[in-house]
């Protein structure tokens, strides 16, 4: 009897790998997934482990689906229940007694939106103190951390894989952007200074078929001709492989833990960031009998 080698065959004629990125996402990237040799097996973590969503939004001023400055130093302050800054004018002109004119400027900071206003209270906001993660979150919108792009062997351009044959899984680039280990930036608004520290915690993908394997860094890519060649990933992969044969999209996400402090408080905040899908083929092991 012979059976179908250890390691994936690799197909004469390259498919079209495909790629599709996450609905909503604004910072994915979409790829051709070829980034040097195919691989085979991999071994790593189980299970993918909860986790939120976040990234750099998420402040207590909004306008439109996005976060804005609660304190702008030309504008003033933002008054979230109309979509306005609000400044005292200056000079005052002539106003009754209790009043007082301030320059309102709508539509999230638009200045083409100005006009003068005569109130006899501040609006909402108005005068609160810098927020401090408000400020954490502007910090946070200062560095740069992306879905990384990611590889899996076997891949479908390549040649399909064998059913319980393990798969690796790794990201093509080891940039601090995409695994840290730890980013690093700070905000300061009127005398206020809030300090972050993006921590990488792990990856999770989700291989295409209802099983979540977790690794706690980028993975080993896969050589063929490498020490590790038709054995399990020594860090990341999915070392049972997938039981049945049938064609797959894998997709990871990578989870941030950033930690805020400043003006006596401090906080977290949980962020994630998710790939696009790469495609996986998985075909039966023949056995052939004479």
């Amino acid at each position: 009897m012979a059976l179908g080698a250890a390691v994936p065959a690799i197909a004469a004629g390259r498919a079209d790998p495909g790629a599709e990125c996450p609905p909503g996402q604004s910072d994915c990237s979409v790829w051709d997934d070829d980034p040097g040799t195919p691989g085979g097996p991999g071994g790593g973590g189980d299970d993918g482990g909860g986790g939120d969503s976040g990234g750099g939004g998420g402040g207590k001023c909004q306008w439109n689906g996005r976060t804005v400055k609660c304190y702008d130093d030309l504008l003033g302050w933002f008054n979230n229940s109309d979509g306005c800054y609000y400044k005292l004018s200056s000079p005052q002109n002539e106003a009754p007694e209790g009043m007082q004119w301030y320059t309102r400027t709508c539509n999230g900071g638009d200045l083409g939106f100005q006009t003068e206003v005569l109130r006899d209270a501040p609006p909402p906001g108005f005068g609160t103190p810098p927020d401090p993660e408000e400020l954490a979150r502007r910090a946070l919108a200062k560095i740069t951390i992306s879905a990384p792009r990611i590889a899996v062997a076997p891949r479908r351009s390549n040649g399909p894989g064998l059913v319980g044959l393990p798969v690796w899984m790794w990201g093509s680039s080891n940039h601090p952007r995409y695994f840290g280990p730890t980013r690093k930036a700070s905000e300061t608004d009127r005398g206020l200074t809030v300090e972050i520290t993006a921590t990488f915690g792990r990856i999770v993908w989700d291989m295409g078929n209802g099983r979540k394997v977790t690794c706690l860094g980028a993975g080993t890519p896969y050589r063929a001709g490498g020490k590790f060649a038709g054995r399990p990933s020594p860090d990341c992969g999915y070392a049972s492989g997938y039981p049945k044969a049938g064609d797959y999209r894998v997709q990871a996400t990578t989870y941030w833990k950033v930690t805020w402090s400043g003006g006596g408080q401090s906080g977290v905040i949980d962020l994630t960031r998710t790939t696009g899908t790469v495609p996986v083929r998985i075909n039966e092991l023949q056995v052939v009998a004479q």
